[in-house]
């Protein structure tokens, strides 16, 4: 099957709390829930672990207690996601520069004229989703399609870690079970009084004589019809600001010593902040990539209380992260090295941040 235009749709699984089971493995397998702790909290995210007890996003927290005791509940770090979120983005736009971010953890993907051909876009996917968890340990559901309407119920249709191709000739087959309700653009209400005309799958509404769209719903009734046969020309429209330079090494042999290490990673930093200024950009947060001799990839990051573009500073942080991941260890043996920033920003001159 080709497709003349291919969008993927990527949403990251139960992101948030995803994020504190990869960084804390004890929290693994757990019902872990994000914020709702305190009197008033509302819970900010859900593990699947704990959405099998009902637990949902913006539900109270005491609920979601009375819900799941056992559960365990963990403060947000909203910094850290957004460290996370921009790692991911960063190998979004490493396969298309057209990138929509929705999200901290969801976008839609273009990856421009075709043709493509099923098999090759399945690959496409593979290779994301592979990289997703190689750089962060995250799992991500991919849905591709020709428009952004079918990618993204195609990403859903088989979360977590799902991977869905609906193909052009595919797509009523597809959306034609699918509840009216997962249209989008079909809220609650739209929902009820489709269902109480007897609609209740998009196949119904497709199929169904305009004339009652039309005394349900006016002009809107044409779009609804529209989107159940699947039918979407909503551009992907890239996000208009970098969120994230940065410059890696695979190197032919391991590198064993810090002492090795050290001359790169300063190099890589002046390149940063040579990219930096060629884009009048400071950054927030310094990140350090390293990779294995067993392929195994993980990422330290440190945000700084200013913004920089100076070499030595970024060297310096990415440098103490090395440490620190290195003390832990008697030996290593690496054969990648990155140093990258984000929290990218054009601060203005004289702002008390620049740095």
């Amino acid at each position: 099957m080709v497709f003349a235009r291919a969008i993927l749709h990527v949403d990251m699984d139960a992101f948030y709390a995803s994020v504190e089971q990869a960084e804390n493995p004890t929290l693994r397998g757990r019902p872990v829930v994000v914020g709702g702790s305190s009197q008033r909290g509302v819970v900010a995210a859900a593990s699947y672990e704990a959405r099998q007890f009902g637990i949902r996003s913006a539900m109270p927290g005491r609920r979601a207690q009375r819900l799941c005791p056992e559960a365990v509940f963990v403060k947000a770090r909203f910094e850290r996601y957004r460290e996370v979120s921009e790692q991911i983005f960063s190998l979004f736009h490493e396969i298309s520069p057209l990138v929509e971010g929705l999200s901290l953890d969801e976008a839609f993907i273009d990856l421009g004229p075709g043709p493509h051909e099923t098999e090759e876009l399945r690959q496409q996917g593979r290779a994301l989703k592979k990289a997703i968890h190689d750089e962060t340990g995250l799992s991500a559901s991919v849905g591709i399609a020709p428009n952004k309407l079918l990618a993204k119920l195609a990403s859903d249709y088989d979360k977590p870690d799902g991977l869905v191709i609906v193909p052009p000739d595919d797509a009523r087959r597809f959306l034609d079970p699918l509840p009216v309700r997962r249209l989008w653009g079909v809220g609650a209400r739209t929902a009820q009084r489709l269902q109480d005309a007897g609609l209740f799958t998009a196949g119904q509404l497709r199929r169904a004589a305009p004339e009652l769209l039309a005394q349900l719903f006016g002009k809107h009734g044409i779009e609804l019809a529209q989107r159940a046969a699947g039918i979407d020309h909503r551009p992907v429209k890239p996000d208009r600001v970098r969120r994230s330079i940065s410059q890696e090494n695979t190197f032919d042999q391991d590198h064993t010593r810090l002492e090795t290490l050290r001359p790169i990673v300063l190099e890589q930093a002046r390149d940063v902040a040579e990219t930096l200024k060629r884009k009048d950009l400071h950054a927030r947060t310094v990140v350090l990539k390293l990779r294995s001799s067993g392929f195994s990839t993980i990422t330290r990051s440190a945000s700084l209380p200013h913004f920089t573009r100076n070499a030595e500073e970024i060297a310096s942080v990415a440098m103490e992260l090395l440490e620190n991941w290195a003390g832990w260890r008697r030996h290593f043996a690496i054969r990648l090295i990155g140093v990258g920033v984000t929290g990218l920003e054009r601060p203005q001159i004289g702002d008390e941040l620049l740095s």
